[in-house]
């Protein structure tokens, strides 16, 4: 009786190893490195492919780890822990994720070819072992696939929030540099007019700056830190319809109260709420009706609704308009000039952090973005 697959590659290791370390050099994206990196974990995943080869699995559970539904056994835990680890390692080296396929096809095809020289295996040991090794490398490659993604989307959110976070000391300098020549006496009002305007646009680069930082740190998982104060929802919206009047002098903007507004709330957080919602109607209303934030008081709630004109916002729009990655996927000329279109998506996070909601209604006569927030900001549960 031939030699079956798991004993083949237990007796046939270093040749395996010795392919799997030339492909890796030829597709390495640098100067070769030392055998041990170029190797990595493949002796692992493959101890981790013999084990599984051995374990008695019965039909019912063939189909379901055929089908990626498989309950983990020890060995598949290993399979799995050695994966993420080898795809995080391709990451830290500078592997694309093709070459990390690649790998793993190489791998498939040097042991299925090797062990095909091998004689006298019963063709349904043959089928089974070859059935069960190319379930092992799926499993193997999935894993790489999901582990390598995932690292690659943390470096790049974690890049993103340093980058913002570092922006935000020169672009504090530029708004106090611009704001001292807008009210120097010895200027005249053309200079002081152009000071004023540099103004708006680094306040404007400051609320994108905040926004991606908030959407990486969301993202990352950490929640939005709340300093509730007593305050009056009305008198911040006035304010902030102030500053956008300012912005935008062609636009109307229009402010108006239902009953008591007063609440403990965080109040730069729902200053960022509220700019994002109002710049959001300056970017897609009408330019010829006015943006109205309407603030209703109820007994435990305070409403807060963000008002335009304009073409409404397809159904299945609004199921995905909170989630940037969802909304625009790649579409960089569906996003207006100036934004990153995170707003709403911060927006919502700022509801969600203060207990209340944020939804949409939106049809031919107007779109509102509703704002429901209790009168006590109440702190979402750890995760």
């Amino acid at each position: 009786m031939g030699m079956r697959l798991h004993e083949f590659l237990d007796s046939n290791m270093e040749p395996v190893l010795q392919q799997w370390e030339d492909f890796a050099r030829s597709v390495w994206p640098s100067d070769a490195p030392t055998v041990k990196l170029l190797r990595d974990h493949a002796e692992e995943m493959l101890r981790a492919v013999i084990v599984d080869l051995q374990t008695d699995q019965s039909d019912a559970q063939q189909f379901l780890k055929s089908t990626g539904h498989g309950e983990d056994s020890r060995s598949s835990l290993s399979v799995n822990r050695s994966s993420e680890r080898h795809a995080v390692s391709r990451v830290e080296s500078g592997f694309d994720i093709r070459a990390l396929v690649a790998e793993y096809r190489a791998l498939r095809a040097s042991v299925l070819n090797l062990w095909a020289a091998t004689p006298d295996v019963e063709e349904t040991d043959r089928l089974k072992d070859m059935t069960r090794f190319n379930e092992a490398i799926d499993q193997l490659l999935a894993e790489s696939i999901y582990s390598y993604s995932k690292e690659i989307d943390h470096s790049r959110e974690m890049f993103l929030g340093i980058l913002g976070h570092d922006l935000r000391t020169p672009m504090h300098s530029a708004v106090l540099g611009a704001e001292m020549l807008a009210s120097h006496p010895d200027l005249s009002e053309m200079p002081r007019k152009i000071a004023r305007q540099i103004t708006i646009s680094v306040r404007e680069m400051e609320r994108m700056i905040r926004d991606l930082l908030d959407f990486t740190t969301t993202r990352l998982g950490a929640k939005m830190n709340l300093v509730p104060v007593e305050m009056d929802l009305f008198e911040l919206g006035r304010e902030v319809m102030d500053e956008m009047k300012t912005a935008h002098p062609h636009r109307e903007f229009d402010v108006s109260a239902h009953g008591s507004a007063t609440g403990k709330w965080d109040r730069s957080r729902l200053r960022q709420l509220l700019s994002n919602l109002i710049g959001n109607a300056v970017q897609h209303g009408a330019a010829d009706s006015p943006i109205r934030l309407l603030i209703e008081g109820g007994d435990e709630h305070v409403i807060a609704k963000v008002i335009n004109q304009g073409d409404p916002i397809p159904p299945e729009m609004q199921q995905v308009i909170f989630d940037p990655l969802r909304r625009n996927p790649g579409n960089t000329e569906a996003r207006v000039a100036g934004s990153l279109g995170l707003g709403l998506h911060i927006a919502r996070e700022v509801a969600l952090a203060h207990g209340g909601t944020l939804r949409v209604e939106s049809d031919s006569t107007a779109t509102t973005f509703v704002t429901r927030l209790p009168r006590v900001a109440k702190a979402l549960p750890e995760n």
